[in-house]
Order: C-alpha cells, then sequence, then structure tokens
C-alpha cells in the first residue's frame, strides 16, 4: 500500500526546494585567513632569526617557530608576525601557546581588533566560556560603529558548540549590558540575547527578548528573524511580533521566510497569498517562484507547479530547452529536479531524462542520478538501474540511506519483495537502532501479507521512537483498514494526531476508522476537511468511497476523476474502483 511511504516521505518532496529558497544571516568568521608575515626596516639579527622561525615552521618543528616568531613580534611590534605566530601555534594544535601569542599582541597594540577576535575565538575553542566576557565586550567596543550591529548579531554562532548552554547566555548577557539600551543598538542586543535563550532551550525568556528588541524598531529586522524562529517552535505570541513587521514594510528575504514558515506549518492558502503578493510587487524576484512552485508540487498540483518553475528558468535566464553545461545554482538545479518529477508523472520519461541530465549542482547530484535509476526501472531495465545505484559515490551516510531507499523502492515497485526485505534487514544488522529502517520493514512486510509481522516492526519502532507519529498512524491505519481492532486502531490514530496536529493523512486515516466504525458523517467530515488541506490521491480515493456510500455518487466521481489526474497509477485509488465495480 503506497500510502504509508507517501505518509512518511511527503515533506521530503518540499524541503530540499525550501532549502533552495531560503535566506539566512551567515556570521562573519570570527579569524581571518592566514597571511604570510611582512616586515620591514629589519636588521640582520632580526632577519636571521625571522628566517630561523619559518625555516623551523616548514621543518614541521612549530614549538621553536613560535618561539622565535613570537619573540620578533614583541621586538617590533608587528602585527604581521604576531599573527604568523598565532597561526603556527593553531596549525600545531597548541591553544595555549596560540592564546599566549594573541594576548601578547593585544597587550602589544591595544587597538588591534584582530588581536581581540583571536584571543576571543580561541577561548572559545578551548571551551574556557568564563573567560571570554571581557574579551567580548573589548572586540565589541573596537569593532567599527558601522559594522557593530552586524558583529552583536554574529555572536550567537561564535557560541553555538559552548557546552554550557547557560554560562554562555550569562557571559553574553553581560558583555551586552551596556548596549541593551541604546538607541541604536538595543534591538539587536535584544535579539542576539535572545538567539542565545534559544539556544539553551528557553523558549519564553527568548519571547521576552524579541518583545523587549522590537521595543525599539519595528522596522528592524533582528528581533522579528528571532521570532521567526519561535514561530518555528510553536511559542505562542511569536506570531503576532512577526505580524508587527510584516505591518511595516520588511524585507523580501524576511517575507519568503514568513512564507517558508507557513508552509512548514502546513498553512499552504496562507503562503501562497503572502507569495502572490511578492510577484505583484516584485514580478522579477525568482526565488517566489521557485517556492510557489514547490508548494503546488507538493499539492500535486503538476500543470501549476511547471508553470511556475519554467517562469522561475525564464527569470534565472537559462532557456528551458538548452542545457549550458555549467553548474548551476541549489535552485535551479531543484527546478530541474521537480520538473523531471513532473514528467514522469505525465509517463514522458524522455522529457524526465532531458531534466535530469541539467542538474549539476554537488548537492543534488546524488538525487539525479537514483531518479534516473528509477526511470530506468519504469523501462524494465531492472538491474541495470540497480547497478547504477550501487556505482553511485557515498559521501555520507545519508548518502547511504537515500541509496539504499531508492533500492528498496525499485525492488518493491517490481514486486521483488524478498530481495527488497534481505536488503533491509542486512541494513538493520548494521544497525540495529535506526527506527527508519524498522518503518520500512514494516511496510514491506504489509506488501507481503505478513501482518503479524508488520505489527510487531511498528510497536518496536514506537518504543524505540514514541514521539514518531507515523508509525501510530501506520499501525491504527492497517488495522481500520482490516476492520480489526477498530477502538485500538483509532487510539493509535489519535496519539498520532496529538503528535502531527493536523497532519491531513493522519485526518484521513482517523476518518477511515471512523467509517469503518460506521460513523460516516464523522468520516465525510474529515475527509473534506483533509482533501481541501491536501488533495492527493489517497485522500480522494477514500472521499470518494464515503460519498459513494452515502449516495453522493455524482460527487464521488468527480472526487475520483481528480485523483486519476494527479496520479493515474495509485493503487490505492484503483483498488477501490474495482472493488466498488466503478469504471471512469
Amino acid at each position: 500500500m503506497n500510502y504509508y511511504d507517501h505518509m512518511r516521505q511527503h515533506l521530503r518532496l518540499l524541503l530540499p526546494l525550501l532549502l533552495a529558497c531560503s535566506h539566512s544571516v551567515q556570521a562573519q568568521p570570527a579569524i581571518p585567513p592566514e597571511t604570510p608575515a611582512q616586515s620591514s626596516a629589519l636588521d640582520s639579527a632580526l632577519f636571521y632569526q625571522l628566517l630561523l622561525g619559518e625555516l623551523n615552521a616548514q621543518a614541521q618543528e612549530p614549538a621553536a617557530a613560535f618561539s622565535l616568531l613570537l619573540d620578533a613580534a614583541r621586538q617590533t611590534g608587528d602585527e604581521a608576525l604576531f599573527r604568523r605566530s598565532v597561526q603556527i601555534a593553531l596549525r600545531a594544535r597548541s591553544g595555549d601557546s596560540a592564546l599566549q601569542s594573541a594576548k601578547a599582541w593585544q597587550e602589544t597594540i591595544p587597538a588591534s581588533l584582530d588581536a581581540s577576535r583571536y584571543v576571543l575565538q580561541i577561548l572559545l575553542n578551548l571551551n574556557r566560556l568564563a573567560e571570554t566576557q571581557e574579551p567580548l565586550k573589548r572586540l565589541l567596543t573596537l569593532t567599527p560603529k558601522a559594522e557593530r550591529v552586524d558583529t552583536i548579531w554574529a555572536i550567537p554562532s561564535l557560541y553555538e558548540r559552548a557546552s554550557d548552554k547557560q554560562l554562555a547566555v550569562s557571559v553574553v548577557q553581560k558583555a551586552l549590558a551596556s548596549m541593551l539600551t541604546d538607541p541604536a543598538l538595543g534591538a539587536t542586543a535584544w535579539a542576539t540575547l535572545g538567539r542565545m535563550w534559544v539556544n539553551a532551550g528557553d523558549l519564553e525568556t527568548a519571547l521576552h527578548a524579541a518583545e523587549k528588541g522590537q521595543t525599539f524598531h519595528v522596522h528592524q529586522d533582528h528581533p522579528a528573524w528571532l521570532a521567526l524562529t519561535l514561530m518555528r517552535a510553536n511559542v505562542a505570541k511569536a506570531e503576532d511580533l512577526v505580524k508587527n513587521h510584516l505591518a511595516n514594510a520588511p524585507s523580501t528575504d524576511f517575507r519568503m521566510a514568513y512564507a517558508q514558515t507557513l508552509l512548514l506549518s502546513k498553512r499552504s492558502a496562507e503562503a501562497n497569498a503572502v507569495l502572490r503578493n511578492i510577484n505583484q510587487q516584485q514580478p522579477d524576484y525568482a526565488p517566489a517562484w521557485l517556492m510557489q512552485g514547490a508548494m503546488h508540487l507538493q499539492m500535486r498540483q503538476w500543470e501549476s507547479a511547471e508553470s511556475h518553475f519554467l517562469h522561475y528558468l525564464e527569470l534565472m535566464k537559462v532557456p528551458a530547452q538548452a542545457y549550458t553545461g555549467t553548474q548551476t545554482p541549489r535552485g535551479l538545479s531543484q527546478a530541474y529536479l521537480s520538473l523531471a518529477q513532473i514528467a514522469v508523472q505525465r509517463k514522458d520519461l524522455q522529457q524526465a531524462q532531458v531534466w535530469l541530465q541539467r542538474v549539476d549542482h554537488p548537492d543534488d547530484l546524488l538525487a539525479a542520478q537514483l531518479k534516473r535509476a528509477g526511470l530506468m526501472a519504469k523501462q524494465g531495465m531492472i538491474e541495470e538501474a540497480l547497478t547504477l545505484i550501487h556505482s553511485l559515490p557515498e559521501q555520507s551516510h545519508a548518502d547511504i540511506r537515500l541509496k539504499r531507499s531508492t533500492e528498496v523502492e525499485i525492488l518493491r515497485d517490481q514486486k521483488l519483495f524478498a530481495r527488497a526485505r534481505r536488503l533491509l534487514e542486512v541494513a538493520l544488522a548494521d544497525h540495529p537502532n535506526d527506527t527508519d529502517i524498522v518503518y520500512d520493514l514494516a511496510m514491506l512486510a504489509e506488501k507481503m501479507g505478513d501482518i503479524a509481522e508488520m505489527e510487531r516492526l511498528l510497536r518496536q519502532s514506537i518504543a524505540s521512537k514514541p514521539d514518531d507519529a507515523q508509525a501510530y498512524n501506520a499501525l491504527g491505519y492497517a488495522l481500520a483498514d482490516r476492520n480489526l481492532r477498530l477502538p485500538e486502531a483509532r487510539q493509535l490514530i489519535e496519539k498520532a494526531l496529538t503528535l502531527s496536529p493536523g497532519d491531513p493523512f493522519i485526518v484521513d486515516s482517523l476518518a477511515w476508522v471512523a467509517f469503518r466504525m460506521g460513523r460516516t458523517q464523522e468520516a465525510l467530515d474529515l475527509l473534506r476537511s483533509a482533501y481541501s488541506q491536501r488533495p492527493d490521491t489517497e485522500i480522494a480515493a477514500h472521499l470518494g468511497e464515503v460519498l459513494w456510500v452515502s449516495g453522493q455518487r455524482d460527487e464521488a466521481l468527480r472526487i475520483w476523476r481528480e485523483g486519476l489526474v494527479a496520479n493515474p497509477d495509485n493503487e490505492t485509488l484503483s483498488e477501490t474502483l474495482q472493488r466498488l465495480r466503478v469504471k471512469l
């Protein structure tokens, strides 16, 4: 039953596209790149000392090189020599020596911004958090006024790997104390402190910081970005702060991020309204068209999705029918992958291959090749497809998982269930705590008719990961679909709904168990709600059946036809029509 995989993976269609259009604030590197030492007016003794120091560095004698260059730096007060001595110590992984040199640099040249950066970063790398308060204050004082806001906003990224998050908050709060009331810096200072509280897990205090920050300047972006982060974490009242900012001419980047947040919260209609507004005001702003394409693709609205992706390509000045052979931005590669998916939906496998051949962004190459393997399998070249998958390089564990899931999908679609099961069992033996493998094995057991094994595996998954809504939902739906233990099935699905509120697929499951229990009107209301939120073929199959049984046959036929247009190969809909002896 493809329904289970669809429930598990439907967000995978959307998340890469959202990432391709994402906007974030990147902190500047705290330490500048390594540079060669340069000095002038050297006497012969000092020249020899420098030469000897560099020779020791090249001969992998960092301790001697460090001592010689630090001594030369103290003699000359030359920043380049101090920097070189710090870099040699860092390259030798001697944090204490690097800190010694950076502090000597700071003492010799108190106004050096680079020296302050090095002292702070080295202390952070040594996890000596309590000692960073004064260096941080010094860095902020030395930073030019024009750069101070950006420097403050970058602070949380410096402390991101701090082992004691509460201590990190305390240090930063003390360092920023004088700026929390500064009319020019207060908004950013409070927002930065709020981000530190987010990292420490105190979201309510972070919300208070966002509120304080917004009292300075409602037009200032930083408190609004913090509020948006809290909105994504479902913090009450955070969206009020976001909307305050939206009412005061926010940047396009912020509105795009708000639309992303709405999409991830399954508020597609509101996200679409935001994106349409951007399109009207800035018709040449390409990322909005890409995100709308992603949204329509998730909704399986193929025609609309295709038109948005093609318009995006046009705005990016990439001809829709010409492959340039040069590496494209991530958004372009994601558009090509999506257009290939639409072509597959239309059974135009040749055009799908054309789109896939244009994908050249490194982050998407594996996905494109795996889709090529899927197309080969659809054309009957099963072993060739599997050979292609096995030949693809793996850069991470995520790549391994993606290759395995593609191979399992191909074997399952070809009804080679035993081979797929062996593949997953080997993977589970290597990773016995991987709940995704357990879930996939459970769904495969269902395909093979081994319901007892499916239930055992899903209960194992629930025990290992009790907050996994899809495992509860899959088990509850499986029982309901077979008219087994319906009260228990409903309880499982209701538990899933508490873990993932409003999920249209879980609402569909709840409707199905209500239908099996004879609560036809309740089922109909739930299915209409789920289908309006997500007009998916699986939901269409169920809604059509309940309408058909209720005597509303014209509407049932309409819903089923819509489902067939969206996905003519859907097994659930095909089985429903065959069982009810309906021909469309």
